[in-house]
């Protein structure tokens, strides 16, 4: 039987490290207690593991101490916590059409419930990056927050996050930046690149569980966020109102711990290995993808060609196919391959390159396990579906 290759690593990691599913298995078999709700052996473990997954996100990300990293149920989770805490009515807030729907339906959503308004920065079609001086001359008097997706879940393209952090910086405007699809694959510095809010799943690029993700808050903008949430914390249990220090303020109720703690785990996998050599395994492997892509009679690929532009996700269409659930499901059927098809919850990215009244594209996405036999395997699938000519 064929060994299934999966493609679809920007819905979520797959395989996970050895490493995440001991850590899982030991805190269900051993310890099983909620961090911050005893003072017994096993609760005051399960915390300080919890404490130790911060310490190692913030090493990854350069940040400036643990409490500011507050635990999330995924990168939508953090990034509502970001638009809708920091928007005030009347507020203005800067994005582009590479967005996630995960920033552009709570922004529609601050635009009835608080009428806030925004601005829609355009992306090349070919390329889809973004011109830091059409956001620099999107600011205006009255904005509050620049919210920014590192690498499109779509073309893989990678934005000048840097670039845009001095701009926004300048104006002292706080910069979001969502990482779902570049944290743990590029190397990337909130103090470098004057990053001011970071969303992040745990189970993409830092190869934890599904059920994680995070915010990592610059120090003191804490004070400018409206909590979604209140309820016990397992700290001044004896105050009316949720605490106003960090972490708490902003995760009330039990933790996820088992999933945390797996989260850690993967971050500290992806720490002992390092993102440069990570960055620099995926550009091999994207090198060669580009190389047969390019090759294969009727694939349109979207998305830039350079390396440095790009992450590993690949978005494609073939001739003749005319939906790419089609190709899609060729793929697993006859190649064993596991892709993603339609629009990837990122409709404006695809009207933008211009795949969205077609039902988006076909796309394949890379990850620490993929091998550059598994790239050939995708080439070769590919070539023989070409050949095969069948309309769908």
């Amino acid at each position: 039987m064929t060994r299934r290759l999966y493609l679809d690593n920007s819905a979520t990691s797959f395989p996970k490290p050895p490493e995440v599913l001991a850590a899982m298995t030991r805190f269900a078999a051993e310890l099983g207690a909620s961090p911050g709700r005893g003072a017994y052996a096993e609760a005051r473990e399960a915390g300080a593991l919890l404490q130790r997954c911060r310490e190692r996100i913030v090493e990854l990300v350069g940040g400036a101490a643990p409490e500011q990293v507050i635990f999330t149920l995924n990168a939508t989770d953090a990034l509502n916590l970001a638009i809708r805490g920091l928007l005030r009515p009347g507020d203005h807030a800067v994005t582009t059409r590479f967005e996630h729907n995960s920033v552009l339906r709570p922004l529609n959503r601050l635009v009835e419930e608080r009428g806030i308004s925004q601005t829609r920065v355009e992306c090349d079609p070919v390329t889809g990056l973004v011109d830091p001086d059409a956001i620099r001359r999107a600011i205006g008097p009255r904005t509050r927050l620049v919210a920014l997706v590192h690498a499109s879940n779509v073309t893989g393209t990678l934005q000048p996050v840097a670039e845009v952090g001095r701009i926004t910086r300048e104006h002292g405007v706080p910069l979001l930046v969502d990482a779902a699809q570049s944290l743990g694959h590029v190397p990337l510095d909130v103090e470098r690149d004057r990053i001011d809010l970071l969303a992040f799943p745990g189970h993409k690029g830092l190869l934890g569980p599904l059920g994680t993700g995070a915010l990592y808050i610059r120090p003191g903008l804490e004070r400018e966020l409206w909590t979604l949430r209140e309820g016990g914390t397992g700290s001044v249990s004896d105050s009316d109102l949720q605490p106003d220090f960090l972490p708490d303020r902003f995760e009330p109720g039990s933790h996820n711990a088992l999933g945390i703690i797996g989260l850690g785990a993967g971050v500290e996998w992806v720490l002992a290995r390092t993102v440069t050599a990570l960055r620099r395994h995926e550009e091999e492997l994207m090198r060669r993808m580009l190389d047969g892509l390019g090759g294969v009679p009727g694939l349109t690929l979207y998305g830039p060609r350079a390396l440095e532009q790009r992450t590993g996700v690949f978005s494609i269409r073939m001739a003749g196919y005319a939906h790419p659930q089609a190709l899609a499901d060729r793929l697993e059927r006859e190649h064993g391959v596991l892709s993603r098809a339609g629009i990837h919850c990122a409709p404006l990215a695809h009207a933008t390159i211009g795949t969205l009244d077609a039902g988006g594209t076909t796309r394949l996405s890379l990850g620490p396990f993929v091998t550059v036999e598994d790239v050939a395997r995708v080439i070769e699938a590919l070539h023989a579906i070409a050949r095969g000519a069948a309309v769908a």
